[in-house]
């Protein structure tokens, strides 16, 4: 067998970990993945629209899995405040519980942890570049960190302190970005090779934590 086709099908047999029939603590694997989602998405992609083109489900079969999400408390709607006519979703304290706890996918990141550090690093960038041939090939787009987007850019320093925390800036929201969020999922993604050099804050935000 070819190494590529053992590779994908190797990939197929772990996608049973999140794709089932039935519902699991619950919840179908499209709840889950949704729960997933948003629980990982910056404040622009909590969005109905946004879910729904994530999941790859129409704005009705989106719209009833946010009722289904926010009839077990573990989702909220809120006022957006970039654009108060829209809503942003929020993840509750019970639905991060319930991530942690059960979500079906917790046994396939332990494994993957198992490999060590070095080796899941080598996974992800695998993944992503097979991800970036898909997305060439069928022409769209995949959510993605926002630390690795064409609309990050670094701030300079900046006199009001209510930002002052902010130590980036979205080109393409043209809103604040903190550290934080530039490791939050984004829809509006746009790969680029030329990006701040994000990993240097990185580590001066973890020694301080550490100090």
């Amino acid at each position: 067998m070819p190494l590529a086709r053992e590779a994908v099908e190797l990939l197929v047999q772990a996608a049973r970990a999140w794709y089932f029939e039935g519902n699991r603590h619950g919840l179908r694997d499209r709840e889950w993945m949704a729960l997933r989602f948003l629980g990982r998405a910056n404040r622009f992609s909590r969005t109905p629209s946004a879910l729904a083109g994530f999941i790859g489900a129409t704005r009705a079969t989106a719209s009833q899995i946010v009722k289904t999400l926010e009839s077990k408390s573990f989702l909220v709607r809120k006022p957006s405040q970039e654009d108060k006519r829209s809503v942003v979703l929020h993840v509750t304290a019970q639905g991060e519980k319930c991530l942690s706890q059960h979500d079906p996918i917790n046994h396939v990141v332990n494994a993957v942890t198992a490999l060590g550090n070095d080796e899941c690093v080598r996974l992800r960038d695998s993944l992503r570049e097979v991800l970036n041939h898909l997305d060439a090939a069928h022409q769209r787009l995949d959510a993605s960190v926002c630390r690795d987007c064409m609309f990050l850019a670094e701030r300079g320093p900046s006199t009001s302190k209510a930002r002052a925390s902010a130590e980036f800036m979205c080109r393409l929201y043209r809103a604040p970005i903190s550290l934080e969020e530039t490791e939050l999922l984004c829809t509006s993604f746009e790969r680029t090779r030329d990006r701040p050099k994000i990993e240097e804050h990185l580590d001066r935000a973890r020694m301080a934590s550490q100090g």
